[in-house]
């Protein structure tokens, strides 16, 4: 984490603390320690300065919360019963009461700003200009929002990536650690693709914009992190409902406190101890303020969504954070999340009277206008150049594959259901790997035989995810075979095979079903046609977000990079923030209720009420922090 510095507004008000402690200080020492006897005039004077320094702004912020008729909070509790004490006479302690509230209130601040700098580190990644080549090779300093889709920029070394683009002109290595959480520059050449947000380290490149900057990788993800604090976790709504009641009731409790006693003594023919029912009510009053609950809960998910932030995982909000901490099964899409979804031919059978050549060919042309793993692994194989002059009549058929006229002729390239559908009777293959058949003019003409790859860490992120009792299940289109091979060598729980979209749908339903209460599913894809299911599952998780809209669009909880690893990682900063989250609302309440009825019997004095106001909080704001540290 980078270095912190306290802001003009936390330097003013440690001054105002360190000001008011060494003249509270000074008088006690006075006053506990020598011989001198301080007169009124004077002792009176020097306490109530120290008073208004420490404590000007909380009267201040009170006196406003009567006027708008929000009385009951924090500030409000603060000044009646620091007010009263120094009516009382109790100057040192209504001095100290509110020396310490800033005290914390500046520690608060302090870790909230923390928690904030690995989300705010984020904003860095906005571009201030882009350097945009005009049609007579003049550059020109520009606004990012000004660049239109298809110029030519320029970055030199050292500069943000405006706008994602692909390069045209140089190479170099961009560093995307602020999105990505990873150390390790990433070559780019001619053709490559680059993300904005990111930074080039070495050489000068020029990059072709693919899109505006509004739309732009940079773009979506800074509006993502910019209102993921608008999302709130149910601990957070508790809070604030418990807040909103629990205030107004210890209000009149410490009054019920200050007048009842004294009362019924009256009655009953005693004095009415005014003066000490007071004190213990303002002690009350001091225990009751809630401040750290209502502060620990919030920084604790804060602080976990600036955790996963800085390792390259985005969480659209603490309810989503929340969520994934009580998911018992995680469902995994196969191509591109669990495998490296780089697909690779790996063999080609054509029937009798087909060339090897040929079948490429008529694969390549039907997949012309398809961005798929698959459909870019075919056009790679066939390595020519391809014309749509030659492709009429694209028909993409959802889940089976596609059909097309190609050369004046009728092929179709897809699984084994497409050929079934069309009564094409097709040869047994036993080669691993997703075969692909093509037929001509309605007659099998051979298969291809496209393999995809295990990603280094997906069998370590399913076995931590099953050590950690989560049930792992996988969901593919791909057939029975390719899926058994990768499900036995990655160890997932389950499969299912041959889905269509609609099929995953189907399915992620049918397990929520099966679902207890309190138990959710997550759902982890790689954002290409994985949207529905994406939203279905009670927790959508996009993998490889840097530049895809889709996963940035449709899922809650975005991995920036390929790393199935990440999965496991979230799940682990969603369980412990959640862990602390209960640990400060079990303590903080626990801690208060004790010194609360200490307080009511008059065994707590207002020193107590300071820690178990103050103390408290400081310890639940140390033990929020912990979230950012979660490894």
């Amino acid at each position: 984490m980078n270095s912190f510095s306290l802001n003009k507004k936390q330097k003013k008000n440690l001054y105002r603390v360190i000001i008011a402690f060494i003249i509270v200080a000074t008088l006690m020492i006075i006053e506990h320690l020598t011989d001198i006897d301080m007169p009124f005039f004077v002792s009176f004077p020097l306490y109530f300065a120290a008073y208004l320094i420490v404590g000007y702004d909380v009267l201040i912020k009170s006196f406003k919360g009567i006027k708008n008729g929000q009385i009951f909070d924090e500030n409000f509790l603060m000044a009646v019963a620091t007010i009263g004490a120094m009516v009382l006479g109790e100057y040192e302690e209504g001095v100290a009461v509110m020396l310490f509230y800033q005290i914390g209130e500046l520690f608060q601040s302090i870790a909230v700003g923390k928690s904030r700098q690995n989300i705010i580190g984020l904003m860095d990644i906005r571009p201030d200009s882009a350097n945009l080549i005009n049609e007579d090779g003049s550059v020109e300093v520009v606004d990012p929002d000004d660049v239109e889709i298809g110029s030519i920029i320029m970055i030199n070394p050292g500069e943000k990536i405006p706008i994602d683009g692909i390069i045209v002109e140089g190479r170099s290595s961009v560093d995307t650690a602020a999105l990505t959480g990873e150390s390790v520059p990433r070559s780019v050449n001619e053709g490559d693709e680059v993300i904005s947000g990111c930074i080039n380290t070495s050489g000068m490149i020029k990059v072709k914009t693919t899109k505006e900057f509004g739309e732009s990788t940079v773009s979506k993800i800074l509006d993502l992190v910019e209102n993921s604090s608008m999302k709130k976790a149910k601990a957070e709504n508790f809070i604030s409902k418990f807040a909103k009641y629990y205030t107004p009731i210890v209000c009149y409790s410490a009054l019920g406190l200050a007048l009842l006693p004294p009362v019924i003594r009256l009655i009953m023919g005693y004095g009415p101890m005014w003066n000490n029912w007071i004190f213990r009510a303002l002690t009350f009053l001091v225990i009751s303020c809630p401040c750290a609950v209502v502060i620990s809960i919030p920084l604790s998910f804060f602080g976990g969504i600036g955790c996963a932030s800085s390792k390259g995982i985005l969480v659209k909000g603490a309810n989503y954070l929340e969520a994934l901490a009580d998911a018992k099964t995680i469902v995994f899409d196969k191509t591109g999340t669990l495998t490296k979804g780089v697909f690779e031919v790996t063999a080609v059978y054509p029937e009798k009277g087909m060339s090897k050549e040929e079948l490429l060919k008529y694969a390549a042309y039907t997949e012309i206008s398809s961005s798929h793993p698959i459909s870019v692994s075919l056009k790679k194989a066939y390595g020519n150049e391809l014309s749509y002059d030659e492709v009429e009549d694209i028909e993409e058929i959802s889940g089976h594959g596609v059909s097309a006229e190609v050369f004046g002729r009728r092929i179709l390239v897809g699984n084994e259901n497409l050929m079934n559908r069309s009564n094409i009777v097709i040869s047994s293959i036993h080669d691993e790997g997703t075969v692909c058949y093509i037929a001509v003019d309605g007659i099998y003409a051979g298969c291809i035989v496209i393999s995809d790859y295990l990603k280094e860490s997906a069998k370590e992120a399913i076995a931590d995810l099953k050590s950690a009792g989560i049930k792992t299940v996988m969901l593919t289109g791909d057939s029975e075979k390719a899926a058994t091979r990768i499900a036995k060598e990655v160890g997932v729980d389950r499969f299912c095979s041959e889905l269509l979209p609609g099929d995953k749908v189907a399915e992620v339903e049918k397990m929520l079903e099966g679902m207890n209460g309190k138990e959710k599913l997550a759902f982890c894809g790689d954002g290409i046609n994985d949207a529905p299911v994406l939203m279905r599952a009670d927790i959508g998780i996009a993998m490889g977000g840097l530049g895809s809209d889709a996963a940035i669009e449709a899922a809650d909880i975005v991995l920036m990079d390929d790393d199935p690893a990440k999965i496991s990682l979230a799940k682990r900063i969603s369980s412990k923030t959640l862990s602390i989250v209960r640990q400060n609302i079990v303590f903080a309440i626990g801690v208060k209720l004790i010194c609360l009825l200490l307080g009511a019997v008059g065994i707590a004095n207002m020193w107590i009420a300071i820690f178990a106001d103050v103390g408290v909080m400081i310890l639940a704001v140390l033990n929020a922090t912990r979230a950012l540290r979660i490894k």
